[in-house]
């Protein structure tokens, strides 16, 4: 038995991945340790799962107006991955450093995610074994497959005019980066270590292996990615552990309403977007009633619920996707991670209204492997709502490439694959 550290820190889509990876660890004889934010420990409980405490705090779920002043703040399009960095993450990098050097002080081997800035420095300091891993592509800058930035979607059409274009602005860029990481830089020199790479770009990854938790479907391996990257697919779990939520893995009401027609469109976004839904469900219902379609929503919160539902739809909280969107005509979310990759695997076309972050970039990925189409939150209401489900659903190519990529991804086992290639490196 080996203790595995993995670090994580954000939403649902930043957490589900590794309590897959954790739980097949502890299938295997394994003790996983889950170091992220205190308000995840009704999950880990409930799942015997061990959870370490580490900072940042964020409010819990039975704190919605709190969660949503902080949703609104880093989910904005514009400036969202800068507070994420600025108010989220550097504030509490000396806490984070002190907590992690807690929980991984007899441990085997230390997980990082993306935004764990302080796993690097610590590896460094005490030479514990280290696995850093990646959620997302756009995680995985590459010059020849170049990302879609919230803040200038526009800029992804001249970065793949060719490689040296890409090069040529991320040198630009990375001095963007560099003040970002700064603290970070000042955490180093207080603990006697250069200032190594930035912590977005080359700083990032383990010398050992780098785990791309994502299908190869959307985004396949780049000759400038690291050597030691391991593409495993995506892992998954869906379920949100709280008291009160029924055993089963969808409401008898639920289901009640999807043997009652058609498969229905799901409307969802995520488990943050949520907390900044705006008219995103009113609008829907109206844009699935021009459509012709049922509509299913998954509204978070209570006061996302549309007042006077219609016969074609109906308005959970919560469901796991895993369950539910094989069930589902198409899905139109947010291009969280997660969610794409649950709607991939259900091999159902989709709608892509991206809000901020990798979203956007997620997006572009769904629609060049022509399974779904991008409709920019700023451009969603009922009418383009509306028209852009009918050409999804009136051109059976998309529905035809969805079925084939949610084959491709069912092969896939990520949290098996992570799994093998941890235990390869406790073994080296």
């Amino acid at each position: 038995m080996k203790k595995i550290v993995i670090s994580t820190v954000g939403s649902f889509g930043d957490v589900h991945p590794y309590v897959a990876i954790a739980l097949e660890l502890k299938r295997r004889g394994h003790r996983p340790v889950i170091a992220t934010s205190e308000i995840y420990r009704e999950k880990t409980d409930a799942l015997g799962l061990e959870l370490h405490a580490v900072p940042p705090d964020m409010p819990g779920y039975d704190q919605p107006e709190e969660v949503a002043r902080m949703v609104a703040e880093l989910v904005d399009t514009k400036k969202g991955p800068e507070r994420v960095f600025e108010r989220f993450i550097n504030p509490h990098l000396r806490g984070t450093y002190d907590a992690l050097a807690e929980a991984t002080r007899d441990a085997d081997l230390l997980v990082t995610h993306v935004l764990s800035l302080a796993g690097p420095p610590l590896v460094e300091k005490t030479g514990i074994k280290w696995v850093s891993t990646v959620l997302a592509p756009i995680s995985m800058f590459s010059n020849y497959d170049p990302p879609v930035f919230p803040q200038m979607p526009w800029l992804y059409h001249v970065l793949k005019i060719h490689p040296s274009v890409s090069r040529a602005a991320m040198r630009v860029g990375r001095w963007k980066l560099d003040q970002l990481a700064a603290p970070l830089y000042r955490l180093r020199a207080e603990l006697g270590l250069k200032r190594g790479g930035n912590p977005m770009l080359e700083g990032q990854h383990s010398p050992r292996l780098v785990l791309a938790l994502f299908s190869s479907v959307i985004a396949p391996r780049q000759p400038d990615w690291p050597p030691q990257t391991r593409v495993t697919g995506f892992p998954f779990y869906d379920r949100r552990d709280r008291a009160g939520d029924p055993a089963e893995a969808l409401d008898p009401a639920l289901l009640k309403f999807l043997d009652a027609g058609e498969p229905p469109v799901v409307f969802t976004l995520g488990s943050s977007a949520v907390y900044v839904a705006g008219d995103f469900y009113r609008e829907s219902i109206e844009a699935a009633r021009a459509a012709g379609v049922r509509a299913l929503l998954l509204v978070g919160e209570q006061s996302n619920r549309p007042p006077d539902l219609p016969e074609s739809a109906a308005a959970f909280d919560y469901a796991p996707y895993g369950e539910l969107l094989p069930r589902a005509r198409a899905v139109v979310h947010q291009g969280g991670i997660g969610t794409t990759a649950q709607g991939l695997r259900a091999g159902i076309p989709a709608i892509v209204v991206p809000f901020s972050h990798d979203q956007f970039d997620n997006g572009a990925r769904v629609e060049r492997a022509g399974v779904g189409r991008v409709l920019p939150r700023s451009k969603y209401n009922a009418a383009s709502a509306a028209g852009e489900l009918r050409a999804l659903l009136a051109d059976e190519s998309y529905t035809t490439r969805a079925v084939e990529v949610g084959r491709r991804v069912r092969s896939e086992d990520g949290a098996t694959a992570a799994a093998d290639a941890i235990e390869e490196v406790l073994r080296g």
